[in-house]
């Protein structure tokens, strides 16, 4: 036991040693997870759709589970701790505000990409678009997507892991991405996606409640002396709003004017992309129905934003007591590499501090947290290589049992790469900053694409090449003084100039790829009346369920409905009763203006 004193408190740092308790319950939990791959391995390898997709039945609370089991990463408690350290409990606006990219696909997405009746979101492009553009570009977003991003997501992932390795069981990086990989990859490579979302189910139980009495046990520690005790210090209290500093505009700007007013609808990011896409779309297409797919990322939405923040935003606030500033976590852990030292690393030091059985319990959760994410990632990165790129263009011919037998092999090769990427960043909130500028204008075109006939293979492509370009330019040549956030805006306005006239130069899509995509879908005429009077042979399809304004007007009811239990939850964690009361009022009112609506809204 190492101590350290200061003139106003002395603290007692743990010598981290797991007991075998400890090792019993994390022994315990990847018996757990391998058997559950094992168990549906023999019906997930029957075919390319049971393998990515089990066979498009499956029911919503199980797919919304999956997509916040997903969303729950090992770098996800380490990324709110770095914000709230730096920028307090409000500094989380600038993920909070992709609420609004959720609801939008909740209320106007889902039930148009269940339509489309394809494996992956990159099938899409084939649908929407046509000729080689469309080939290009679907077969280039297959390794852009399935390799580059997905790579750089799953090393963020994986930083996280080293990080919490390092500071819990002194392990070096090589150690924990060997220890933490072996089984996932194994029931990813085996269970296929029916495995993942099995798996996904028990380890969010497990995660959330590893983090709640986490949560419980540290502010309850003689140093913070129970809640009440901790949000009366000084220390925490300049942190604890849920919304900035307004007589700042250094950080009300950043945190959340932009994310609000830009961030949610320009930029592509894993998780909460514009109109639906990626894993989040494979859950949706792999629904029963399409009912099954809004309630899936209905749910989804309140979960990964009300629910679940809570317990790490505490936890962070609690860091700010131990350890308040990174020289505080380098004294206490003088074993730990220099290197990845930052705020993102108060979350796995607090969590050294539990007893032996709930220390267990807690690091089975974060490895839960660990798999769950990654192998989502595997399963759903795999997808694109194998079906959008090596079953597309390389060897179409390949058969179910082939293309099954490459896409585990897929699965392998993706987990070393991303594991010696994890070697090469820092910090989540770098990683962050860094897949945002990557997607920075291109959101728009992702919304639009459905609903405006102009949009063309030309218009990807260019939004694509011109955010990229952008993103290198500032991250790599530029050596300037603007802020993170002031080039996400630059990145903005130059995609979304260039692929717009882009689109305006260069012809719509043939007659015949329009009707086609057009008779399927079935999109709301908004953006479409153009081209239908030029097509008097073309009928509009019957409509059913509801139109677009209704769709926008219960994406911002879901919003309410969503942060009201947020903040409810919060201002009942501090005590706050009046507003606490207030939240949860426009909260229920909400919830029941959707339960009212959702007939009208969903069908099929």
């Amino acid at each position: 036991m190492s101590i350290f004193s200061d003139s106003k408190t002395t603290i007692q740092y743990p010598d981290m040693a797991l007991q075998g308790l400890d090792w019993g319950i994390i022994a315990a939990y990847f018996i757990v997870s391998l058997l559950i791959g094992l168990l549906v391995a023999k019906q997930s390898g029957s075919s390319v759709a049971e393998f990515f997709l089990s066979g498009r039945n499956m029911p919503w609370w199980l797919l919304g589970v999956s997509m916040v089991a997903t969303t729950f990463s090992a770098d996800t408690p380490n990324l709110v701790t770095d914000i709230v350290r730096n920028n307090g409990v409000g500094g989380n606006w600038v993920w909070w505000a992709f609420l609004l990219t959720g609801m939008m696909t909740v209320f106007v997405y889902a039930k148009l990409w269940r339509r489309t009746g394809i494996l992956t979101d990159l099938e899409f492009y084939e649908m929407r678009y046509g000729g080689k553009p469309a080939s290009f570009l679907r077969g280039f977003r297959a390794i852009y997507l399935g390799l580059f991003f997905n790579v750089m997501i799953m090393a963020t992932v994986c930083l996280a892991a080293i990080k919490i390795g390092n500071v819990l069981l002194g392990l070096e990086a090589w150690q924990t991405l060997l220890i933490s990989s072996v089984i996932t990859v194994a029931y990813t490579m085996v269970g296929g996606f029916k495995g993942v979302l099995f798996t996904d189910f028990f380890q969010f139980m497990l995660a959330m409640a590893g983090m709640v009495a986490a949560a419980i046990f540290l502010v309850n520690k003689p140093e913070i002396g129970g809640l009440t005790e901790l949000l009366s210090k000084p220390e925490v209290q300049h942190a604890m709003s849920v919304f900035p500093d307004w007589s700042k505009p250094s950080s009300w700007i950043p945190i959340f004017l932009i994310p609000l007013a830009v961030q949610w609808w320009s930029s592509w990011y894993p998780g909460a992309e514009p109109g639906g896409g990626g894993y989040i779309a494979q859950r949706m297409l792999a629904a029963k129905n399409e009912r099954h797919a809004m309630g899936a990322t209905l749910l989804f939405n309140l979960m990964h934003y009300a629910l679940r923040p809570w317990p790490w935003i505490i936890i962070a606030l609690c860091s700010m007591i131990i350890f308040p500033t990174t020289a505080d976590i380098a004294r206490a852990f003088p074993n730990v590499d220099p290197s990845i030292i930052k705020d993102d690393l108060a979350f796995p030091a607090m969590i050294s501090f539990l007893p032996t059985g709930l220390l267990g319990l807690v690091v089975a959760a974060l490895i839960a947290a660990f798999m769950s994410t990654i192998s989502t990632h595997l399963n759903w990165g795999s997808s694109y290589i194998i079906n959008d790129f090596y079953g597309r263009f390389i060897n179409p011919q390949a058969n179910d049992k082939k293309l099954v037998g490459i896409a585990r092999w897929t699965t392998l090769g993706l987990m070393i790469v991303a594991s010696i990427v994890a070697t090469q960043l820092t910090s989540a909130l770098q990683a962050f900053n860094i897949l945002l500028q990557i997607g920075a204008g291109t959101g728009l075109i992702f919304i639009l694409r459905w609903f405006w006939y102009r949009i063309n293979a030309w218009s990807e492509i260019s939004g694509m090449v011109i955010s990229f370009c952008v993103a290198v330019y500032f991250e790599v040549i530029y050596t300037g003084t603007l802020a993170s956030h002031e080039k996400m805006v630059w990145g903005v306005l130059i995609t979304t100039i260039g692929w717009i006239v882009v689109t305006l130069l260069t012809k719509p899509e043939s007659d015949e790829v329009l009707i086609k995509f057009y008779t399927q879908v079935r999109p709301h005429n908004l953006g479409w009346n153009a081209w239908l009077k030029k097509s008097p042979a073309i009928a509009a399809p019957e409509k059913e369920g509801s139109g677009l304004l209704p769709e926008l007007s219960a994406m911002v009811t879901g919003c309410l409905m969503v942060y009201g239990f947020l903040f409810g939850i919060g201002y009942w964690i501090y005590g706050d009763w009046t507003n606490m009361a207030i939240s949860f009022i426009v909260a229920c009112i909400s919830s029941w203006i959707l339960y009212r609506m959702w007939p009208k809204l969903s069908f099929a």
